[in-house]
């Protein structure tokens, strides 16, 4: 069996903010073609991480390399055109601007590999407009959708800019159990396009269904890592996040 490629490495990651340490030595692999779930409670470091890999915030110390290639130091723009992109947990559309004009923005200014005209990223805003469920609404403004087609509209978006690597941030917080059950379908078939994921959530039944892998922070500090099974029955993440009520419900 062929190795598979490690697509993005976090390599004892640090950020400081003026004495306050949001994480400390966080190092993880994320796999081709793999979804790499990301939890633990609030304040914990989750996004303060997913803002280091994407250029939003600099890195105290540590690295961070996609494709073998160290991108420590590069805008977010410049991350987003190598083809790692993110969403954010607030959802902001474009105001005034339609589902299919959001996304042809993201189409318009995705990968350096290839520049779409006006034209083109219509037509790939079509194509994933459809790909995530957004068709029937494509034509209504962004601003105007519920909080399940705007959470599709942030996908649709970071989609559009033809990513190897998507980074989810809680897309599927203030969502009922359906709109649940079918984001996680959702951010399956993205993976089976190719896509490698890593997704921070807060809903242990999807995170427990979509991840290959997860691990797990707590004050900034990776406790755990491995298969869902493991690091949903450790002793240690139960007791610093889920609480004896989780382990009750699935003993």
């Amino acid at each position: 069996m062929a190795e598979r490629k490690v697509v993005l490495e976090g390599k004892e990651l640090t950020k400081d903010f003026k004495g306050l340490r949001a994480n400390e030595n966080v190092s993880f692999k994320l796999f081709e073609g793999e979804i790499l779930g990301l939890i633990g409670p609030n304040g914990a470091g989750k996004t303060t991480l997913v803002n280091m890999l994407s250029g939003t915030l600099s890195i105290t110390s540590g690295d961070v390399i996609y494709n073998d290639r160290s991108i420590k130091g590069l805008k977010p723009y410049q991350i987003g055109r190598l083809g790692l992109i993110r969403t954010y947990q607030i959802v902001k559309p474009f105001p005034g601007m339609s589902v299919l004009e959001n996304i042809s923005v993201g189409a318009m200014f995705g990968s350096k590999d290839k520049v779409y005209s006006s034209k083109e990223s219509k037509e790939k805003a079509e194509e994933i407009a459809d790909f995530v469920g957004l068709s029937d609404l494509k034509n209504q403004r962004a601003d105007q959708l519920n909080i399940a087609a705007k959470k599709r509209l942030e996908i649709a978006k970071a989609l559009a800019a033809r990513p190897n690597v998507v980074l989810f941030d809680e897309v599927m917080a203030g969502l009922n159990h359906k709109e649940i059950d079918s984001a996680v379908k959702l951010i399956k078939k993205i993976r089976d396009t190719g896509i490698s994921i890593i997704v921070i959530e807060h809903v242990m039944r999807a995170i427990k269904a979509i991840s290959d892998k997860i691990f797990v922070l707590h004050h900034g500090v990776k406790i755990a890592e491995g298969e869902p099974d493991d690091v949903l029955s450790d002793e240690e993440v139960i007791k610093a996040y889920l609480g004896k009520r989780y382990k009750q419900l699935v003993s």
